[in-house]
């Protein structure tokens, strides 16, 4: 039986145009590509890039450079070495630096032709990448090098064949989300931001299977620039039905694919204006390589894709959804200070691929592009070479208080508090522990300043936030217990239930300051409590069920109740704040107003003279860190000391601990007052890390302990001091009544039962008005009688059924019950 050959396409090659056609028609239509021309230029580039020519560019344009060792050093084929380690190592992703394609003479056209048509380009890109791997593997092969003899040769280039490659251009310069415009269709463009939600990995169809329904013919049709072109009709003669080509969905291909919402960095974002999103569509190996909190440099394909009306309907809409197709990933934080590389997976963030990814999280990576890294060497070495002289100098810690917030007057001690804050202690996981790898110890250090109104409190806040890790600012009143930890909302792609992440867990890893603590409403707060000690965040609402990280230090202010501090008054009844919170912060400050001439007249000169001229010079014109250096010094400390505790330090530690707790002992009295609990001899702990870290020491010594000890001293001093004693007593922020108020409360109620007692029969039927029962108890007393303590006292002895309290307001009376 004669069957008619298929009309469909067959696969061979494509005969090669002859030489005398004019170049125009072998251009892709629409563009200027060339695509022999441009596979023959970028195979040249790979093959003969070498580092002399990236220096001469860079001198150029007034850069610095290295100075090579030797002039062989300059002649390294850079990109041949990077294929060869692909080889090895299994990678199939090749990162490439843009400015070696502008810096190499022959491949300027091709620089400007990615930048115009990467869709064109890059395909074309992929192909040569991996013809070349097979030929450097076959000349490996014929020159006998170790691992590829024989059948471990013939093994290798299988494996070769067998690979997708890709290359994954970088090194524009990136522009504000806010400028992509329609021109940028189609073309590069690199932007950064600060991630905010990532999907659940979506299947993205790659090649699509059909089936003739009535002579079952099968057709496999590429997807093209985002669409499939689904056959109309049967492509056999024979059968040529039409509309008979039905999809099957198990056979097809599919890659992973992951939409991440990038939002502008808050530093970015103009005045006034609220900060703008982009979607970013990331696939197979960039997936989940970020998660929410990161700050990325992302460069990628800017697409403008139709959307219906209705889905049923074939009618679009004439306004265009637009989106970035990744094809590079950067995770960089720029001048920011770096964030606490603890709370990243063990093995560390991998960005895929070999060549020049030029600063992902680790800056001391191998597989940076030798002439990058050359150049960033000799930088990060002389700022190391800084870093360390600076921390040999004897009053470092001065002059790093002295910096932090310079424009802002004295305060020493509280300066030195968020800037051990800043720097924080060891995270630790103790292997003995419960809970299977045991208990994980906070590292960090929560501070509270509780104070008068204008004694800049918010400018620390404001300036710590400007340079802390993934730092996130939130004021009291204006957000809410959802907004700080995460809350759950439509995804308008996918129509799915997704959590978003709140305030609290996009600074896991960094500072969270919270301005007008005080003013934030219970429910808000209550979701601290975990936070500040277990540095989680547990969620369950509309059917997820989930614990989130939220490691990071809390940095909170809060004003008085009546606006100025009473210093008659204990700390938890100034602050409208319940003691498990307070007990939680590891240094509490009152920086309070208090008046002073000499101190008064040399505020005002500092504030006047920051008016005359900006040169804070604090201290008498001492000298102080720029910004910058701090954050590098500060992000140094983070990332590469991780001091332990000699046993000189843990001995002084134990009899520091000791001393604070023997400060409760009373002599007079049986009972002893609280002075210190393990929560102090924790924060100890990581104040006096911290400590050590700042001096970049890998040890925590005797001096750090001391300096630590100080602190917590000093904060204790001025926050747990009962007003009425004089005398430290920590159940005023542990219970909120200190042990006076306990004991004044004994009396009382013992001096309410007496007079109710004496007044016999009477007491029990008609009962005492409030307010002659009051009257009576402070005519006995020697001390003033607060009506709140005796309010207290009442409905203590109404719980316990000894009193009844019948009527409202001034008419109420107590009277007592029979037989109890």
């Amino acid at each position: 039986m004669s069957i008619p050959a298929s009309s469909a396409p067959n696969l061979s090659a494509p005969a090669v145009p002859s030489e005398d056609e004019p170049d125009e028609i072998r251009a892709i239509w629409g563009t200027t590509v060339n695509l022999g021309e441009t596979m023959k230029t970028f195979r040249e580039f790979l093959r003969g890039f070498k580092i002399k020519y990236r220096i001469a560019y860079d001198r150029e344009r007034g850069l610095r450079t290295r100075v090579l060792s030797s002039p062989e050093e300059g002649e390294l084929l850079l990109y041949e070495g990077y294929l060869r380690r692909m080889r090895q190592t299994g990678e199939t992703n090749l990162n490439l630096d843009m400015i070696n394609l502008a810096a190499y003479p022959p491949s300027k056209k091709l620089h400007s032709q990615l930048i115009k048509y990467p869709q064109e380009v890059i395909p074309a890109m992929d192909q040569v990448l991996k013809d070349l791997m097979l030929e450097i593997a076959e000349e490996d092969q014929q020159a006998g090098m170790e691992g590829m003899r024989g059948e471990e040769g013939e093994e290798e280039i299988s494996e070769i064949m067998g690979k997708v490659y890709k290359i994954r251009p970088f090194g524009i310069p990136s522009v504000n989300m806010r400028d992509l415009n329609p021109s940028d269709t189609d073309k590069l463009v690199c932007i950064k931001g600060l991630v905010i939600r990532a999907t659940p990995v979506i299947p993205d169809m790659k090649v699509a299977f059909f089936r003739c329904l009535t002579c079952n013919h099968t057709v496999q049709v590429e997807i093209d620039r985002g669409k499939i072109d689904e056959p109309a009709r049967c492509p056999r003669d024979v059968c040529g039905s039409v509309g008979t080509m039905s999809l099957v969905h198990n056979r097809c291909e599919f890659a992973d694919r992951q939409v991440i919402r990038l939002q502008e960095t808050p530093d970015a974002v103009p005045d006034g204006q609220t900060p703008h999103t982009v979607s970013l569509s990331v696939y197979d190996e960039l997936v989940d390589v970020s998660k929410p909190g990161d700050r990325l440099i992302v460069t990628g394909i800017f697409r403008s894709v139709p959307v219906r009306v209705n889905p049923r309907q074939r009618t679009l809409k004439s306004l265009f959804r637009t989106f970035l197709d990744v094809v590079h990933i950067r995770l960089g934080s720029g001048d920011k200070l770096g964030l606490d590389r603890s709370t990243r997976p063990a093995g560390g963030d991998r960005i895929p691929g070999v060549g020049g990814v030029g600063g992902g999280i680790d800056m001391d990576e191998e597989n940076e592009n030798s002439t990058e890294r050359q150049r960033r060497t000799t930088r990060r070495e002389e700022l190391e070479a800084r870093l360390r002289e600076l921390s040999q100098r004897p009053d470092v810690y001065e002059l790093l208080a002295r910096s932090l917030a310079p424009s802002i007057y004295a305060m020493d001690d509280v300066k030195k508090g968020i800037l051990l804050q800043l720097f924080g202690g060891t995270n630790k996981s103790i292997a003995r522990g419960g809970g299977g790898g045991g208990p994980r110890y906070r590292g960090d250090i929560n501070v509270l300043l509780v104070g008068d109104p204008g004694v800049s409190k918010s400018q620390i806040l404001q300036y710590v936030h400007k340079i802390a890790p993934r730092g996130v600012y939130t004021s009291g009143k204006g957000s809410s217990a959802v907004g700080l930890t995460a809350y759950v909302t439509r995804d308008p792609d996918s129509k799915q239930l997704v959590l978003e992440s709140g305030a609290l867990v996009l600074s896991d890893g960094g500072v969270c300051c919270i301005d007008e603590f005080d003013k934030m409403s219970d429910a808000t707060r209550s979701v601290l409590h975990e936070v500040m000690e277990q540095q989680t965040v547990s969620i369950a609402k509309a059917g997820i069920i989930t614990t989130l990280n939220a490691r990071t230090s809390i940095l909170a202010a809060a004003n008085p109740i009546g606006s100025k501090y009473n210093p008659d008054e204990t700390v938890t009844r100034n602050i409208d704040l319940p003691p498990t919170l307070i007990s939680r912060f590891d240094l509490l400050y009152l920086v309070l107003d208090n008046v002073d001439e000499a101190l008064d007249r040399k505020l005002a000169q500092h504030l006047v003279a920051l008016y005359l001229e900006d040169a804070p010079e604090t201290g008498g014109g001492q000298d102080i860190l720029p910004l910058e250096e701090l954050s590098a010094y500060i992000t140094y400390a983070r990332s590469r000391i991780n001091p332990t505790i000699t046993e000189a330090a843990g001995d002084e530690l134990v009899r520091c601990y000791v001393t604070l707790r023997k400060a409760g002992e009373d002599p007079r009295s049986n009972e002893k007052r609280i002075t210190a609990t393990t929560r102090q001899l924790e924060s100890m702990i990581r104040l006096s890390e911290a400590h050590a870290r700042m001096r970049l020491s890998p040890f925590v010594e005797l001096s750090d302990v001391k300096e630590a000890f100080r602190l917590m001293r000093e904060a204790i001093n001025t926050s747990a001091r009962d007003p009425t004693t004089g005398e430290i007593d920590m159940g005023l922020l542990d219970t909120g009544i200190g042990r006076q108020q306990r004991k004044l409360r004994a009396d009382l109620r013992r001096a309410v039962l007496a007079s109710l007692d004496g007044l016999g029969v009477a007491a029990s039927t008609r009962g005492v008005r409030w307010a002659d029962a009051l009257a009576q108890i402070e005519a006995q007393s020697s001390v003033r009688v607060a009506p709140a303590d005796f309010q207290e006292v009442v409905r203590e002895l109404e719980q316990e059924g000894l009193v009844k309290v019948v009527g409202e307001r001034d008419r109420r009376m107590i009277k007592r019950v029979e037989g109890a």
